[in-house]
């Protein structure tokens, strides 16, 4: 173990499962932090976060739950460590000077995809910058996908925030449109088509031109079924992304003509 890893503090340790060293004779543990973690993660991906409490991990294992704090020290460090586990490994993206738009989109596609599959992960609290070690190879990846513009740290960090802060923006809408969908039963193209059909009579020219003639266009009446089935390419996620690259490209463009 290096000289960094003793001097980790143990909930750092933790995170980065440094070994840690034993305490005494005895039997081995029966518990360690990889598996009260991943049973918190199993137990949110099956009853949501409020499921995945300590008493209710410790329920799960069989254990009392004083047990767990030899290996998770509190419940908002419980929730760090899922979130790491929970994010898994980022995917291979492009990495070539004139691809960088091609690999964010990758990388900030593939955080939509693991946000739609865990929906409590994006509604976990932000306790502060990248810690652990997949979200630190989310960086990698996403800072590798940026290595050949000439934008400085700064502005590659400040991309993938944004980026990461959109994901976690539109997974959350998502969700509360379904949540709403769900009380009347009707498809997300459904929706948008009474929405439409509604405030076309209320609406009027002359107190709000703009919108009636938003609601006259047929807007609301043009997706198809199925249109937002799938969350990669969901309209109204794809059409906010491409607008977050168009706002990097053009710092991209300065940077390389040094006006940045």
């Amino acid at each position: 173990m290096s000289a960094e890893q003793e001097e980790a503090p143990a909930e750092l340790a933790r995170l980065w499962r440094l070994p840690v060293p034993a305490s005494g004779l005895g039997r081995p543990a029966a518990l360690d932090t990889e598996r009260v973690v991943r049973t918190g993660v199993e137990l949110a991906d099956r009853d949501g976060l409020t499921g995945a409490t300590l008493p209710k991990i410790a329920k799960e294992l069989g254990v009392s739950p004083m047990s767990l704090y030899r290996h998770v020290g509190s419940k908002d460090e419980l929730l760090v460590l899922m979130r790491d586990l929970a994010l898994g490994s980022p995917p291979e993206v492009e990495t070539a000077p004139d691809r960088w738009r091609e690999g964010l989109r990758q990388w900030t596609v593939a955080q939509r995809l693991v946000h739609h599959d865990r929906p409590w992960l994006p509604r976990l609290p932000i306790a502060g910058p990248p810690m652990g070690p997949h979200e630190i190879a989310w960086m990698e990846a996403g800072l590798s996908a940026l290595s050949g513009t000439e934008l400085d740290w700064a502005a590659k960090v400040g991309s993938l925030t944004l980026l990461s802060g959109y994901v976690r923006h539109a997974s959350l809408l998502s969700q509360e449109h379904a949540q709403g969908r769900s009380e009347t039963g009707l498809s997300q193209e459904e929706t948008e088509r009474a929405y439409g059909r509604t405030l076309a009579r209320l609406i009027t020219p002359d107190r709000f031109p703009q919108v009636a003639l938003l609601f006259s266009s047929g807007l609301f009446e043009s997706a198809p079924e199925g249109a937002y089935d799938d969350p990669a390419t969901d309209h109204d996620f794809v059409f906010g992304l491409e607008r977050v690259l168009d706002g990097i490209a053009v710092a991209v463009d300065r940077a390389r003509a040094g006006t940045g």
